[in-house]
């Protein structure tokens, strides 16, 4: 499992829906607030240090960039980077035109397999993180797959971390949450299996489904 994702590279970045290649292969989206480690998630997944940009200004990643997973250069599965949302010095504007497209993108993505959203466990799910949820919330109760993943867990002493994975369990809706550490490498081995299991239980757009 976990090799399968060391075998991520990067296959297009898009600025707006329309640009996305129209892919029969399951998609997995990471969505989340700016600051709450999307991209340092991405790369100690993959063990790529580079692959995901962590921008030492949160909010720069303005596009939807997707990278490909799959042995010997095929592609079996995408991961779906979504750009950070929240962040204060980004203008009004753009932040609305982004959560139009974050939102569309998560309604009528047909391959999407799964979305894991990260969340700094010290802040909790804030109000935009629970209006994304909002927005998702149709295709998590269809049965699409949902994982709030509270990442920097390490900065937390045990009881808080116990108490803030109560929380994000009762707020996900219908998810999962667990928590995570890039750091300590914490919750590595629990996301790369649900991941792998999302992208293999996932049918093909136009097939009858296997359940």
């Amino acid at each position: 499992m976990h090799s399968w994702l060391h075998t991520a590279r990067f296959l297009t970045t898009a600025p707006r829906l329309e640009h996305l290649p129209d892919l029969n292969v399951p998609e997995v989206a990471f969505v989340g607030r700016s600051n709450a480690g999307k991209s340092t998630c991405i790369n100690t997944l993959t063990q790529q240090r580079r692959l995901a940009f962590a921008s030492k200004t949160p909010g720069r990643t303005q596009a939807i960039n997707l990278f490909a997973l799959g042995r010997k250069g095929e592609t079996d599965a995408v991961l779906a980077d979504l750009p950070g949302y929240g962040y204060a010095a980004v203008p009004r504007e753009a932040k609305l035109r982004w959560q139009r497209v974050m939102g569309n993108y998560l309604l009528t993505r047909a391959n999407l397999a799964g979305v894991v959203m990260l969340v700094d466990p010290r802040l909790g799910l804030t109000e935009l993180d629970e209006l994304l949820l909002e927005v998702i919330r149709p295709r998590v109760e269809q049965g699409m797959p949902f994982l709030v993943l509270l990442t920097k867990s390490d900065k937390l002493n045990h009881a808080e971390a116990q108490k803030a994975l109560s929380i994000a369990r009762l707020q996900s809706g219908g998810g999962q949450a667990l928590l995570f550490s890039a750091l300590k490498r914490k919750g590595l081995d629990q996301v790369a299996g649900l991941l792998w299991q999302w992208t293999r239980q996932w049918t093909p757009v136009g097939e009858p489904s296997a359940s």
